[in-house]
């Protein structure tokens, strides 16, 4: 659901734009598609039926961080969110208090439930779902010219979720977290679990240690899982973007997960990591 985001994000920062607009004017190509049932306008709704979102921001050169949880009838929750980050203080802020906060900086409002959400929500809301049952995340990690790292995410959280439910993407470490002199990463998947091991800051901390982005993320998600598996007998779904201060990249996940990737040596290209003989490799996807 990226992929066309991924494009403007890469056209701006070819264009010298900062990281911090290209990764929002990438999160927000997402966050207006109603196409895309996750994550803002046409995202599906929580329990009682509304579309509740959640958003976070962070500046790798002053590690500033801005977020936003349990918000309702706002354009980009993601704007709202970069905007919290140049203070020193109530960087994240959460229902009413993100709602009366926005409104009063003039962030445009919206309805963000549609005819097409609302009736997913109507046939499905008596079915028991499994977490990625109409939800995922939007994660961008952007390295700009200045070497400026930024991460934006958003998300309209789990279908079906209990009013007052958070998840990871909102959250500084667990769903995003970015160093300019390190790398940034970000995550998506079931927020509870990401949470128990701070999975983005978990692969900048790698990469910081020496490790390439790829061996960050596949190893963070690796670790996490396996110790989640032996505390409880299961793990559930999570998967991991990383970027380092150099430009490489890399993924990690514990299912089938799809991302976009687009640098100054290629253009956006979709990749998918998939098991094989009990490890996850990425490839290039087949349209």
């Amino acid at each position: 659901m990226a992929e066309q985001g991924v494009r403007i994000s890469a056209d701006m920062l070819e264009n010298h734009s900062s990281a911090k607009e290209a990764t929002l004017k990438g999160v927000q190509d997402v966050e207006n598609n109603p196409s895309f049932h996750s994550v803002g306008y046409g995202g599906l709704p929580n329990k009682e039926g509304h579309v509740v979102m959640d958003a976070g921001y962070m500046d790798g050169d002053t590690l500033h961080f801005g977020a936003v949880a349990a918000m309702e009838g706002f354009y980009s929750a993601a704007e709202v969110a970069q905007s919290l980050a140049e203070g020193d203080a109530n960087n994240f802020r959460a229902g009413t208090g993100a709602e009366k906060y926005a409104e009063e900086k003039g962030f445009a409002k919206r309805d963000n439930l549609t005819e097409e959400a609302k009736k997913i929500y109507e046939e499905k809301r008596m079915e028991e779902l499994k977490p990625y049952d109409g939800h995922d995340t939007v994660c961008f990690v952007g390295l700009d010219e200045k070497g400026t790292i930024c991460t934006t995410t958003s998300t309209s959280g789990l279908f079906m979720k209990e009013p007052g439910r958070v998840g990871d993407t909102p959250m500084p470490g667990v769903g995003f977290y970015a160093d300019s002199e390190v790398g940034g990463a970000a995550a998506t998947g079931m927020g509870e679990e990401i949470a128990k091991g701070a999975l983005s800051y978990a692969v900048v901390d790698r990469m910081k240690r020496g490790m390439s982005a790829q061996e960050a993320a596949e190893s963070a998600v690796k670790e996490l899982d396996a110790s989640l598996k032996k505390r409880n007998g299961y793990a559930q779904p999570m998967s991991v973007i990383a970027l380092d201060k150099d430009g490489s990249w890399g993924a990690g996940t514990n299912i089938e997960f799809t991302f976009c990737v687009a640098n100054e040596e290629m253009e956006t290209t979709v990749y998918e990591m998939v098991e094989q003989d009990g490890e996850w490799v990425t490839k290039k996807k087949e349209n």
